[in-house]
Order: C-alpha cells, then structure tokens, then sequence
C-alpha cells in the first residue's frame, strides 16, 4: 500500500468476473485502484471522481470502524445492564408480553434505537429521559443486526464500495444517484468487484432528498458528500438516520462558508460568517449549528465525535439522538461571534443559558451584550457573525479510539499520513475552548516581530491558563486565556523588542498605550510543547502531487480553461480538439511560449 493519498491508476483488460449490466468499449474506460476497491472509470468525466477524496474516504472507513466497535460495545453494556434488572422487573410482572420483542427485531426502521435510548443518557450533552423498566426492557434485542449504510450521492460508487470490501460487520450500504449514468456506472463497478461487493451494494437511481425522506430512521449511517453545499439534503437527511447512528457531512462550498459570500451563507446555512484568521473553524461550526437546526426540527439532536478542516472542504460526523427535552439544550450550544475590526480581538455571545433551583433546571435567554460598542482593546467597532456551535465539536475519547486504529492498521488506508496527522493534531486540541487566534496576526497588529510559538504558549502557560494548536491552521492557538491577557503579553513582549512608532490612531498604538496588568512570564514552560512536536510527529504535511484540490462537475467538457485545476498534461492527454489543431495545445511544463 502506497503512502499519503496513493491512489493506482492503470489501464488493462477487466479480469474475469461478472460483466456489467451493458457491453462497454475497454478502451473508453481506465481502472482505478483505492484501498481494496478497483473501478471503471470513463475517459470523458462523464461519471465524477477526485483522487484528492482519498483522505476523506479513509477518514470515514475509519470512523465507520470506530462506530461499529462503539455500536457492539454500547449493545453489550445494555444487555448487562438489563440482567441486572430484569430479576426486579420479574418480581413485578411475572408475564412480558409476547411479540414485542420480535416486533422490534424485524423493524427495520430503527436498527439500534432501542439499545442507545439509555446509553445516551450517560454520554454527556443529548441525553434522553429513561422510560419505565418494563417496557425499556420489553424493547431490547439479543442481537445486533449489522449497520446500514446509505451513501446518498454515490456517482461512481467508490465510496460504497470500499464501505463494503474494507469494513468488517458493515451490513448493506444502498448507493443513491439521480443521475443514469452515474447509477449505470455504479452498477458496472460493483459488478467488477466481484461477490462480496455484488452481496452488499445496492444501487439505485433516486433523489436522495425524496429517498431520505421515504425512508425515515431506516439507517445507522449516512453519507452526503456533495460537490458543493450539503444544505439542501440536510433535513431529509437527519430523518433518515437511525437513534444513536452517524451523519457524516461534507461541505466544499468553502468561499461561502468562510466568509466571501456572507449573505448566501445566511441564506444556506442560517448564519452569518466572519473572516477571521479562523474561518476554517468557523465554517465547521456553522455546519453543525446547521445540522442541530433541521434535526431541532423533528425532535432530535445531534453529539459531535469528530470534525475536520482538511484540503478544501469541511467534513463532520455527528450521532443523532430523538429527545424532546434534549433539544432545550441546543440554546445552550450556540453562540454569536463578535469580532473586532480593529484588532484580533473576539468574545462570544451565547444564545442562552440555564438556572439551577431545587434541582429544577429553567432555561432563560443568554445575558448580554458580552462587548461594548467599541473594542476595550483598541476602540474600533465589531463585526457580529454566527450563531455558530460552540459546544465542542470533536469527542476525545472517539478521536482516540479512531488515531489507534488508524495506527494499528495504517497499511489499510492509502491515505494514512495525511489523517494520521489530522487526528494527531485534532486529539492535542483544546475541546472546549471555540476559535483560535493567529500569532502572526497579533504582531501584524502591533507591527512588531512575533513571537515564537514556544515563548507565546510558555507566556501563556505561566500566567495559569491552558494553550494549544488547531488542526485548522498551522499557526493557530487555541486558549482560555482572556483577551486582556493576550494583550498584555504581546504589550511584554514589544517593551523586550521595541517598535517604531505608529500613527496614534491605528489599533496597535491604542493597544501600545496602555501598561500591562500582567507581567509575562517568557520563561521556558514544559508544556509549551505538544507530544506530538516532542516526538517529531508530522502535523501538517504537503499536498502530495500538484492540482490536489477541486476537479471539475461531472459531465462538463475539459478544455484548456481547466488547466489550474487538472493540470496541462492531464487536459492535452484527455482534450482531442488538440489533435485536430495543434495550434491550440497547451503548454506543459518546459515548453516555450508560441510566438
């Protein structure tokens, strides 16, 4: 297996196996190899795929294999529980009604709804009232039928497929596409795969959002990876997962989310973003106060266990839970951003907030305005941006179970370099503390020279306040520390390393002005480096190969505009109007410019 996004691309014969459903010309088709899954894929874009997904499609073979773990070891924890009580049920009604039990096993609407009603309710943020003993009881299966998996834009089928070769326990994984060629495609694919992919694959066409829809709480699992936003799917989507299984999103329509089209990511998404050094970030949190919205909307609830910024796209995987009285609490994980213009200075706003009395809970809306009019660091205005979700948006103990997998078994994923070091970075962040500041910034306001990552963390770490780094960006620096604080750090610092004077009305002569409260303590903290920095562990690695990004719509015509995006020798190799009139051949590499 190869190293960091390998992906085999070889042309030769189709091996004996079953055909596919319709004769094809080979020479129309090359084969492409990913993980344990081979497909066919046709010379003219007509079907899409992206060799970049390689490490969006590893990182959800890996999650899948954590969620199936955690899937038994959750069913076994219920049938544990439920010895220990069924002899206090027995004494009190000596006769369990017959059928239910069975009733319960052959619906294949909620596969694991009865063994996650009360596990969620020790899993932290979306619990869910017990029911009475007898009848929790009256609904638990002995047996655990495999995960479902529906892959709702399937294109090629790649996805499902290796769902389905590399996944142990994995059930059946129903493969959606309204497009015919697509489907047709799909289809060809899983043929060439053979009897186990035959077995397990189904594909069909349909609207994803209709079939979603139809087909309510039917799966443990479901995938929407989209080419573009993921908002018009999110409200079926959210229905169609079972209680206690995973929505796994993808968002590539990153210039929205990040802030360049603010009013079409108000209009998609419901919050307003801002661009801020953490916009990455940003963007992810949107996405997930996006999703608890539609499924608000239906009585559910969604429990981050991971959530990824990585090449050009955001990825999450969320469980969801039904719970009327779970989704009081959604006020509680939602926050405005403001975020002063001046310098890097932003606070939260939550959205609400609760009053314990007499072991009664009240929900009241969130005090504010958590900022004056004018920034207390510099004095200029605020930008306001969100809501957002700022509950934490990965689960430590997931993102464990997951690295160790992915560790154990790195031969499996082809693109193991790159989500190892994701996850390494994810499993060393701060989980409660929303955004990150960015270093280089901070200088940047104050025209000073920054200072190192080591000194800042130390300074931070020495004034009794907790720092880490983002997998979002390299430089960022995620801390509890208040921004009164990182000001005065910044403020020691320039009185060490001095800068010329500023005009007295920018943001960094304002900040300059002031004496520090706090004396910073630069001295070498133990903790100013991560473990993964004192092991030499790669973080953030390069793109492997050139144009390792977004590939053009599926169907669209390549010619010599999409050099950017595919490369010059990709489209000379695929474009034959070059043939016909060389002089329009694109330059490659090396070559002169025509006279």
């Amino acid at each position: 297996m190869g190293g960091a996004g390998e992906v085999i691309v070889d042309e030769r014969e189709v091996h004996n196996g079953a055909p596919a459903e319709e004769p094809f010309d080979l020479n129309d088709f090359t084969v492409i190899k990913e993980g344990k899954a081979e497909i066919l894929m046709h010379t003219k874009n007509q079907v899409f795929f992206n060799k970049a997904q390689v490490n969006n499609r590893d990182m959800s073979i890996a999650v899948l294999r954590t969620f199936i773990s955690k899937r038994r070891q959750e069913h076994e924890a219920m049938l544990s529980k439920r010895m220990k009580t069924k002899p206090k049920v027995a004494e009190e009604s000596s006769v369990e009604p017959e059928g239910i039990t069975d009733s319960i096993a052959h619906n294949g609407k909620d596969n694991v709804k009865c063994e996650v009603s009360e596990v969620i309710s020790q899993q932290g943020p979306c619990s869910i009232s017990e029911n009475p003993a007898s009848n929790h009881l009256a609904n638990i299966r002995k047996e655990l039928t495999p995960p479902r998996v529906l892959e709702a834009l399937s294109a090629s089928g790649l996805r499902a497929l290796r769902y389905a070769l590399e996944v142990d326990g994995i059930g059946q994984v129903v493969a959606l596409d309204n497009d015919k060629a697509s489907v047709e495609a799909c289809r060809r694919n899983i043929n060439f795969n053979g009897s186990v992919a035959r077995s397990k694959v189904e594909s069909q066409l349909a609207d994803a959002r209709v079939y979603m829809l139809t087909h309510t709480k039917e799966f443990d699992v479901v995938d929407l990876d989209p080419y573009g936003s993921p908002s018009v799917f999110l409200d079926s989507a959210v229905q169609s997962v079972a209680d206690g299984g995973i929505l796994m999103c993808t968002a590539t329509d990153m210039a929205v989310l990040c802030g360049s089209n603010g009013e079409a990511c108000y209009s998609k998404y419901g919050s307003y973003p801002l661009r801020g050094k953490y916009c990455h970030e940003m963007a992810l949190r949107i996405l997930l106060a996006s999703i608890e919205s539609h499924a608000n909307r239906h009585k559910r609830c969604i429990v981050p266990i991971l959530s990824v910024q990585m090449d050009f796209y955001v990825r999450v995987f969320v469980r969801i839970y039904s719970s009327a009285s779970a989704m009081k609490n959604t006020p509680l994980k939602l926050s405005y951003v403001y975020q002063c213009t001046g310098c890097d200075s932003f606070h939260l706003q939550p959205i609400g907030r609760t009053v314990s009395k007499n072991n009664n809970v009240k929900y009241h809306p969130g005090f504010g305005p958590v900022v004056p009019q004018a920034c207390s660091d510099c004095g200029k205005k605020y930008n306001m941006g969100g809501p957002i979700w700022s509950a934490p948006i990965h689960d430590q103990e997931w993102v464990t179970s997951i690295l160790a997998d992915v560790i154990s078994a790195q031969d499996n994923y082809p693109a193991y370099d790159k989500i190892s070091a994701v996850l390494t970075t994810i499993s060393e962040e701060l989980p409660d503390v929303p955004l990150f500041l960015s270093l280089h910034n901070l200088g940047a306001t104050l025209k000073c020279t920054s200072p190192s990552a080591v000194i800042f963390r130390s300074a931070v770490i020495n004034a009794g306040y907790r720092i880490s780094g983002s997998h979002a960006n390299p430089l960022g620096l995620k801390t509890d520390a208040p921004m009164n604080v990182i000001w005065d750090i910044m403020r020691c610092w320039v009185k060490k390393h001095p800068v010329k004077a500023q005009p007295p009305d920018q943001a960094g002569s304002v900040i300059l002005a002031k004496e520090p409260v706090l004396q910073a303590n630069f001295a070498r903290a133990v903790a100013s480096l991560s473990k993964s920095q004192v092991n030499k562990v790669a973080r953030f690695l390069p793109n492997p190969e050139r144009h390792w990004g977004p590939k053009l719509r599926a169907g669209r015509k390549i010619t010599s505009k999409h050099v950017s995006l595919l490369g010059a020798e990709a489209v000379n190799g695929i474009n034959n109007e070059e043939d016909e009139n060389p002089s329009k051949r694109i330059k490659t590499e090396g070559s002169t410019p025509n006279s």
